[in-house]
C-alpha cells in the first residue's frame, strides 16, 4: 500500500470504489453530528467523491485532503460545474492547494499534515480513508487524524465481510477493531449496520455473499 499504488489505480482510471451519488450513509445520518451549519468539515483521502458537494450543498465549509493530484483536478472541476466558483489552484510548500470561497483541497500525504495545513475542523467525515488502509497502518492513520483534528466528532463509515475469501481495500473492519483506535478518546455510537452485498456486484463477483457496512458517529467524551 505504498502511495504508487494508489496514484497508479487513479491514472489508469481503477476507481471502482467511486460512487455517482453521494453516500447514503452521509444523507441520512449526517444530521445526528453535533455541527452547525457554516462549520468546516474534513474529508481525509477524499478521491473525487460526490459526498463533498453534497455537503457544500448542505451548507458548510469543506477542508478535504487526497493523494492523487489526478482525483482532485476531478473534484475542483465537479465544485465548479456545480456552484460556478473559481477554484484557484497553486504549489504552496510541497502541497497543491485548491482554494475557493470556504473550500479547500489538500493534494498530499495525509500522513504529513499539520494541525496549521489543514486549519479549524468542526467535524469529520470518513467514508473511505480508514477502510482503504491495511491494518498495519490504521493505527498511525486514528492517531495522527485525531491529533490533526484535535479529536473532532466523526462520523465513520466502514464495512466487514469473510477476510478468509477477500482482502482489500477496501478493508474488512470490525466494530471492535474501531474501539480499539478510537474508544480511549470518543464515545462511540453505532448508527446502523446494514447489508451491501446487493449493490456492489464487484464484490460478490469476487466470491463474497455478505459484506456489511456499519455507520458510526464519534464525539469526544468530556
Amino acid at each position: 500500500m505504498k502511495t504508487d499504488f494508489w496514484l497508479e489505480r487513479w491514472q489508469r482510471n481503477e476507481i471502482g470504489f467511486h460512487k455517482d451519488k453521494a453516500n447514503p450513509a452521509l444523507v441520512n445520518h449526517w444530521h445526528t453530528m453535533p455541527v452547525d451549519i457554516g462549520c468546516r468539515v474534513f474529508v481525509p483521502l477524499c478521491g473525487k467523491t460526490v459526498d463533498v458537494v453534497w455537503i457544500l450543498r448542505e451548507g458548510y465549509q469543506v477542508v478535504a485532503a487526497e493523494l492523487s493530484e489526478v482525483a482532485l483536478d476531478a473534484l475542483a472541476d465537479q465544485i465548479e460545474g456545480e456552484f460556478g466558483l473559481a477554484v484557484d489552484k497553486q504549489t504552496v510548500d510541497g502541497l497543491i492547494l485548491y482554494r475557493a470561497a470556504g473550500i479547500l483541497l489538500i493534494g498530499g500525504d495525509f500522513f504529513k499534515l499539520t494541525a496549521r495545513d489543514i486549519g479549524p475542523v468542526d467535524v469529520i467525515y470518513d467514508r473511505a480513508a480508514l477502510i482503504a488502509l491495511p491494518p498495519e497502518m490504521r493505527k498511525d492513520y486514528a492517531q495522527h487524524l485525531m491529533a490533526i483534528t484535535h479529536s473532532a466528532p466523526q462520523l465513520l463509515v466502514t464495512v466487514d465481510y469473510d477476510r478468509d475469501v477477500m482482502d482489500g481495500p477496501p478493508f474488512a473492519i470490525s466494530t471492535s477493531e474501531v474501539n480499539d483506535h478510537y474508544g480511549a478518546t470518543y464515545q462511540i455510537d453505532e448508527m446502523e449496520c446494514r447489508e451491501q452485498i446487493d449493490e456492489e456486484v464487484r464484490f460478490r463477483d469476487r466470491g463474497l455473499n455478505s459484506m456489511m457496512q456499519t455507520v458510526h458517529r464519534l464525539v469526544a467524551k468530556k
